[in-house]
């Protein structure tokens, strides 16, 4: 099981402060939610923690270890990655997409193997596009595609996964099997960090809230306890109605605070 640890966590885009002394333990077992407005820093953060950006100052411990000290396919081996907006370009069947997902495991000019192509079954099983095997990953809907580039971090077999808006440009229907997916992968007992800008979402979803304001986390616990009509006003300078389903809230936003 993987822990990921930032203390102190800076990160600047040439002259922007993209990042401003994050601190924050992230355990296994649970869907943490990184919400914020377009902005705030959340895709930083995530890439900061893969140490696919410079980090201005601070550490990040995987696994107690300095993430500067592992290589690329170790972390790759400990943490699959979901970026967001992916476009695919080349027509290759689901499953050899999918396969891609094997690559940290694999050496140069290696072929897969039965345990490989077992992990890539079960990815696809996962990922409910099993029956799409044989298709042209091209000429699939996006709701399909994302499936299947969901199973591709799944192939992976890493035990934690990062996921970045992996519901951009779903239709609800679509939005509710990647959250079910990624909720049944952390209750089974994988670290699943997701960035989201559906707040009904992850507040019916998520175990653990991050929210991101300005390159800042400004509050990190349960759902109930960051979707505050405070912390909504502060942060997304908006006004809404929230309500509670057991230990849930219900959010309406009902308007922008002008003024």
């Amino acid at each position: 099981m993987v822990t990921i640890r930032a203390q102190g966590l800076s990160v600047r885009l040439g002259r922007h402060s993209a990042l401003d002394g994050v601190d924050l333990h992230l355990e296994p077992g649970r869907l943490v939610g990184i919400i914020g407005p377009n902005g705030a820093g959340k895709s930083t953060l995530i890439r900061a923690l893969l140490g696919l950006v410079k980090r201005e100052s601070g550490s990040v411990l995987i696994d107690g270890i300095d993430s500067a000290r592992l290589t690329r396919r170790d972390v790759a081996r400990r943490i699959a990655y979901l970026p967001q907006g992916q476009t695919l370009h080349w027509p290759l069947a689901v499953e050899r997409l999918v396969a891609l997902g094997r690559m940290p495991h694999l050496g140069p000019l290696s072929r897969l193997s039965a345990e490989d192509e077992a992990q890539i079954d079960a990815a696809l099983a996962r990922a409910d596009v099993l029956h799409l095997k044989g298709r042209v990953a091209t000429e699939l809907s996006g709701g399909e595609r994302a499936r299947v580039l969901l199973a591709r971090a799944l192939a992976v077999g890493a035990p934690a996964l990062i996921a970045d808006e992996p519901l951009a440009a779903l239709d609800p229907g679509h939005q509710i099997d990647v959250m079910d997916l990624l909720k049944a992968e952390a209750q089974a007992g994988s670290l699943v960090v997701t960035v989201l800008h559906d707040l009904g979402m992850a507040a019916r979803y998520c175990d653990r809230l991050l929210l991101m304001d300005r390159g800042s986390l400004v509050a990190d616990g349960a759902p109930l306890e960051v979707l505050t009509e405070e912390n909504l006003a502060r942060v997304y300078g908006i006004s809404a109605r929230i309500e509670t389903a057991g230990d849930r809230p219900l959010i309406l936003p009902m308007g922008r605070i002008r003024g």
